[in-house]
């Protein structure tokens, strides 16, 4: 009963299978075409963008150039005052270290 059952099955997959199937009609090809150009374009080609277009672009990427320049130099800046910072602090230090020193001194001398 199984097989028979199996055999059946078997039988009308292979049925389905070979069956012609229909054409596709040629309509859904032309349906297909794009109805338009599809060439790709380089956008920095001559005509792909407009003159004001192309303007805009050099003169963003300009400012974006100014304002990394500018954005180096404040970083440059408060590293040299940083290091001004530290050069003072190391006068100052040192500067304390000699009047405790002679303070000392002068407090050893007078014992």
């Amino acid at each position: 009963m199984k097989n028979l059952f199996f055999v059946g099955i078997v039988l009308s997959v292979v049925i389905i299978s070979c069956s012609k199937r229909e054409a596709a009609p040629e309509n859904n090809i032309q349906e297909l075409k794009a109805h338009y150009d599809t060439t790709a374009i380089d956008s920095f080609s001559p005509g792909a963008t407009s003159v004001d277009i192309a303007r805009q672009i050099r003169m963003s990427s300009q400012k974006y150039q100014d304002s990394l320049k500018e954005a180096l130099k404040l970083q440059e800046e408060e590293k040299r005052i940083k290091e001004e910072l530290e050069k003072e602090n190391k006068k100052k230090a040192d500067a304390e270290k000699k009047e405790k020193e002679a303070q000392n001194q002068a407090a050893e001398t007078r014992e």
